[in-house]
């Protein structure tokens, strides 16, 4: 049988793993593994550090461990990501939510009318449409991707937000606009890959070597993807509605200049991430 081990100790041991394979940071990352996989705050490890953990969760702790020593971002070696107030699951079936996109959800709740229907277009872990199903007043949020797989990962992170704002939240397979032709919006919202395929080999190898590529690139030098919204979106978007868009900072300027040729789009304006780089493009449906 094996020896109880307390947290502080399955803490220890993960640390001087890490430390021994050449990583930098091997105590705060030990801290990290623990705490996310007990989905705690990251207080817990130093205030649990007398509690014992069982044996399936040691097990889980090496196994993240010795998934980070193989190269693998934190978010999957452990399993989960935090997204505002959620912490979802992830897999490299997913892009891994980063925080300037929790402010692109906060465009939405500020911009957009405060009922009707919304959609998220290439929802990957569905972080964006469940933080607007659990924070907004959306009558119904619809999540949309072209990936079977990232639509698997986010119907199963439905779960995570409030029981009684589930039913709000549709799921759809199709690309671009396709799911939601048809659709009267009142905000339409996307974090769409926009590097281009030219540009692979300046990404960091923990995003280009993990997570989905279909998720990252797109055709015409990056822009293939935003062109197609822009053109399409004004026709499921009602008058006074949102567009709203996160964009590659290096191409903010012609975002919003594709977005202003159709002339249904009014208030075209760029916004900037907390590092002050222009991330961000929103617009809003002329009458």
């Amino acid at each position: 049988m094996d020896a109880p081990e307390t947290v502080r100790a399955l803490v220890a041991r993960i640390a001087t793993e890490l430390a021994a394979g050449g990583r930098a940071e091997s105590e705060w990352e030990a801290r990290e593994i623990v705490t996310a996989l007990r989905e705690a705050p990251r207080s817990w490890a130093a205030t649990a550090g007398d509690t014992v953990v069982d044996a399936t969760f040691r097990a889980r702790a090496m196994q993240a461990t010795a998934a980070l020593l193989r190269g693998m971002p934190i978010q999957y070696a452990v399993g989960t990501a935090a997204f505002r107030s959620l912490v979802l699951a992830v897999d490299p079936r997913v892009l891994i939510p980063r925080p300037e996109t929790e402010l692109l959800v906060d465009l939405v709740l500020r911009l957009a009318p405060a009922h009707g229907v919304a959609a998220d277009i290439g929802t990957g872990s569905g972080c964006i449409a469940l933080a607007l199903a659990t924070e907004g007043a959306f009558s119904q949020v619809i999540a949309t991707d072209l990936s079977g797989d990232a639509l698997r990962v986010a119907e199963g992170n439905l779960h995570r937000i409030p029981a009684d704002r589930r039913a709000r939240v549709r799921f759809r397979q199709g690309a671009d606009l396709t799911p939601v032709a048809g659709e009267r919006l009142t905000a339409l919202v996307s974090n769409p890959p926009y590097i281009a395929h030219a540009e692979a080999d300046g990404l960091p190898p923990l995003v280009r070597d993990w997570e989905p590529p279909t998720a990252l690139f797109s055709d015409a030098d990056g822009m293939g993807h935003i062109t197609r919204l822009a053109a399409g979106s004004a026709a499921c978007v009602v008058p006074g509605g949102l567009l709203a868009l996160e964009v590659d900072s290096r191409r903010a300027d012609e975002a919003a200049t594709i977005i202003a040729r159709d002339a249904r789009w009014g208030t075209v304006t760029i916004h900037q991430d907390l590092t002050g780089r222009d991330r961000f493009v929103t617009a809003l449906r002329q009458e």
